[in-house]
């Protein structure tokens, strides 16, 4: 029998949501976030280098004796539900998640797959996984791109997140020795990145076109690397998703116990106190589900699978109807775009298709515990 996760923050934990927390609440303000994407740069690379490098963060998940800082998904959960209370359009989730996870998966004894690592974790640069953003764990090896015995690439893989500012891309193809996942830099030759209109404005996608580009094949991937890194990858951001969802609701608190209507303030109404005590069950049901998958991905739980898939089919939902209900709860302020309301709703809905839809989550659930599928 699996011991049973641990939901509670440590201090650490705590300590570190503070930390991050400050470095958002100075320099990703609601304002800053909404400037930015109306500008041609929507990622805040300024922002990323002071979480990644000057904080530490973005070797979270990579062993110190490879130039990380040798925690677990614990502490990137936390960071996640941070970044999803800010919004914050920088790459954790593709770079310091995806990638990192990804090269893990690999042989770390390698020299190519540690250099990488640790170029990772030092911030130095970016990476990203490139498969679609709505690629989750339990689906097939992608077959959208081949490789040739010298390790040429050849093929299209579309929406890809945070394409447009890696350094560094983990390319899935399968060639002579079978499926593996292949390294180059997006300036090589062959490589085309072109972006594509995002619902999420704070978390860019882009098709990638390889056309006889070069590249190395990571030692020790393959299938099974690719499974690790997307299960992680969506446990984690079901932490994220709670971020965005306790933000929603935080607010739309706040805004209803000062909004006045008929000399009474809004919050007083029954009909509106039975609809945010709702969402409060399913944000506090949410982050149950997310603390039990971080924990159960940092400790190498054997249900970790299951863990994922629950928090998964749950935080996904969770987080558009607190959206939903923040939009509609703020009236005509809520519609504006002037509001933040509407960047926490778009990443809620982005993130219920990223990384497996709720429906593709309630499916292997009902596959890993041998129950009948449910839609």
């Amino acid at each position: 029998m699996s011991a049973t996760p641990d939901l509670l923050y440590s201090d650490v934990e705590d300590d570190l949501r503070a930390t991050v927390r400050d470095v958002l609440t100075d320099r990703c303000p609601a304002s800053a976030v909404l400037a930015r994407c109306e500008s041609d740069e929507p990622y805040d690379l300024g922002l990323w280098r002071t979480l990644a490098a000057g904080s530490g963060l973005a070797g979270l998940l990579v062993p110190e004796k490879l130039g990380g800082a040798g925690a677990s998904a614990r502490e990137a959960a936390v960071v996640l539900e941070e970044l999803g209370r800010a919004v914050a359009p920088v790459p954790f989730l593709g770079s310091a998640v995806l990638a990192t996870t990804t090269l893990l998966e690999c042989d770390t004894q390698d020299e190519r797959v540690a250099r990488l690592l640790e170029e990772l974790a030092s911030g130095a640069s970016v990476g990203t996984l490139a498969v679609p953003l709505t690629y989750g764990p339990g689906v097939s090896f992608p077959q959208t791109v081949r490789a040739d015995a010298d390790g040429v690439l050849t093929g299209t893989v579309t929406s890809v997140a945070d394409a447009a500012v890696a350094d560094v891309l983990l390319i899935p193809a399968t060639g002579p020795e079978g499926p593996g996942l292949y390294a180059l830099a997006p300036d090589t030759p062959g490589v085309r990145v072109a972006p594509a209109v995002p619902l999420d404005l704070t978390r860019p996608i882009a098709d990638v076109t390889l056309d006889g580009a070069r590249a190395h094949r990571l030692a020790g991937s393959g299938p099974a690397a690719l499974e690790g890194a997307l299960l992680a990858g969506a446990g984690l951001l079901a932490s994220e998703q709670v971020g965005v969802a306790q933000w929603c609701l935080d607010e739309t608190v706040r805004y209803l116990g000062e909004r006045r209507q008929f000399g009474r303030v809004v919050g007083s109404f029954q009909a509106l106190k039975h609809r945010l005590a709702d969402v409060w069950l399913e944000v506090v049901s949410a982050r149950a589900a997310a603390r039990a998958a971080a924990d159960a991905l940092a400790t190498g739980s054997p249900d970790a699978q299951v863990a994922v898939a629950v928090a998964q089919a749950y935080c996904s939902t969770a987080a558009v109807h607190a959206a939903e209900e923040c939009v509609q709860l703020h009236a005509g302020i809520g519609m504006t775009w002037e509001h933040p309301a509407h960047l926490h709703l778009k990443r809620a809905k982005a993130s219920e298709l990223a990384l497996g839809t709720p429906g593709h989550h309630r499916t292997r659930l009902a596959t890993l515990v041998d129950l009948p599928a449910a839609g």
